[in-house]
């Protein structure tokens, strides 16, 4: 059941943080709320020792911390700083912390050069109007980077050490 929860619960909250922001540039706060909540259940019934249960809750605090201080600054929207600190729960400090971010960070990287093309060519005055391309298309719109903050989540997350511990579950 633990190990369903683990598998189930973070990529479905990264695809529909990802999907949510292409469709409307919003990333509910219950996205974050539940990545956080159900770490904050899981990870004790796994059996992780209270220091990585601490680390990992510090490395989401201090994402936070530096992703408020870019939204403060205009750099970043409000929902992406609680998506990337609610996933960088998930990850804890080490390795896997580092690749979601670097990995968040080239997708996010191409995927703002693509909107800059697309939205100067003409196949972006031809899609105006279309329910998925709409917010694509408009240049008053920003970047929806919770597309790459739920990919960047998603390829770092096996990992992750919630997941190394329900696959060794399952294994045995």
């Amino acid at each position: 059941m633990l190990e369903a929860l683990i598998f189930v619960v973070f990529p479905f909250c990264m695809l529909f943080a990802a999907i949510s922001d292409m469709l409307s540039m919003t990333i509910a706060n219950r996205v974050s709320l539940i990545l956080a909540g159900a770490f904050m259940i899981v990870a004790p019934l796994t059996g992780m020792e209270w220091t990585q249960y601490g680390l990992h809750l510090a490395a989401g605090a201090l994402v936070l911390a530096c992703t408020i201080g870019l939204f403060a600054l205009g750099a970043m929207g409000g929902g992406d700083a609680k998506l990337m600190a609610a996933t960088s729960v998930w990850m804890g400090f080490g390795t896997c912390l580092v690749d979601y971010l670097l990995i968040a960070s080239v997708i996010g990287g191409l995927l703002t050069m693509a909107l800059l093309v697309y939205r100067g060519s003409v196949l972006a005055t031809m899609t105006r109007n279309n329910l998925f391309l709409r917010h694509f298309a408009d240049e008053k719109m920003g970047i929806p980077y919770g597309i790459a903050l739920g990919l960047g989540g998603l390829l770092a997350f096996p990992a992750s050490p919630l997941v190394q511990w329900a696959l060794e579950r399952t294994a045995s």
